[in-house]
């Protein structure tokens, strides 16, 4: 497959608001069992050579890692004692998905207490109840992944510049979206929250450092979109030029760029690069970071 394979989203939107709910369930699995870490570090995703993992967690004195695999279409569960369960990724309603992760979880001994109520998104459903998202497209997902390999790729070169304090390159399970930030060393204003279903107090953690912060998500144009933000936003931040094929998104507050500018691009690694580094400096120009 292309590693800047092409994503309509018209094409996969079903599998991929499905998924979403799938990866908060286990996103949740994580929030229940790491230890808390600044800004939420402790609850995302990370990519791998198959697809998206919790990375190793504490249970008790053995570990577990949860992994979704979108080359053989399968989650895996694992213990440091040996014990595997493995579940079919195939079409199936978020509430069968719920029903047979928990089981799985007890049969290798997970006692892990999960939240129902789905995240940052409206009109939610419980998991439980949730018998309307049950597509799962393989092919589209193997793409996305394929996709979230790139990206990875890139943010990292991205991070790997900065000396000071950088977020891994995470997924955030809350919006299905990657992401990496970068901190100016200076406290930030209270976040005024107001996200869907999710508590003020998990916007107060995230942003209670001022930030410029860049990711990747597949929603916001025809094939997804990367985007860049500033918190808190600066004078003139807005105003600034990063290229011209990115444009601010007065409604998200937020630069964004097309997911297909960046793949049909002579070298699309030079061109989220450019993007990344444009929206950095109009946030610590207009902000006048140290």
């Amino acid at each position: 497959m292309e590693p800047w394979p092409a994503l309509p989203l018209s094409g996969w939107q079903p599998t991929r608001d499905t998924v979403h709910l799938w990866t908060q369930i286990v996103g949740k699995t994580r929030l229940a069992l790491a230890a808390p870490a600044n800004h939420w570090w402790n609850v995302a995703l990370y990519v791998t050579s198959s697809g998206l993992t919790t990375s190793l967690m504490p249970d008790g004195d053995r570990g577990v890692e949860v992994s979704f695999d979108f080359v053989d279409h399968a989650l895996d569960i694992r213990t440091t004692t040996g014990a595997h369960r493995r579940m079919a990724l195939e079409p199936r309603s978020v509430a069968d998905f719920f029903a047979e992760y928990q089981a799985r979880l007890a049969e290798v001994g997970v006692d892990v207490a999960l939240n129902p109520m789905p995240v940052e998104l409206p009109d939610v459903v419980p998991f439980d109840r949730d018998d309307v998202h049950d597509a799962y497209d393989p092919a589209a997902m193997r793409a996305f992944w394929t996709s979230l390999v790139s990206v990875d790729r890139v943010f990292n070169d991205f991070r790997a510049e900065f000396r000071g304090k950088a977020s891994p390159v995470h997924f955030f399970w809350g919006a299905f979206d990657l992401a990496v930030t970068r901190f100016s060393g200076r406290p930030a204003p209270r976040h005024p929250g107001g996200v869907p279903n999710c508590p003020d107090r998990v916007m107060w953690e995230a942003y209670s450092d001022e930030v410029s912060s860049a990711g990747y998500w597949p929603g916001g144009a025809g094939e997804g979109a990367f985007y860049s933000y500033a918190y808190p936003e600066p004078d003139g931040y807005r105003d600034q030029e990063v290229g011209p094929d990115a444009r601010y998104d007065p409604d998200l507050g937020e630069f964004v760029l097309p997911y297909t500018t960046v793949r049909t691009a002579a070298d699309p690694d030079a061109t989220l690069l450019d993007f990344l580094h444009r929206t950095y400096r109009a946030a610590t120009t207009s902000g006048r970071w140290p």
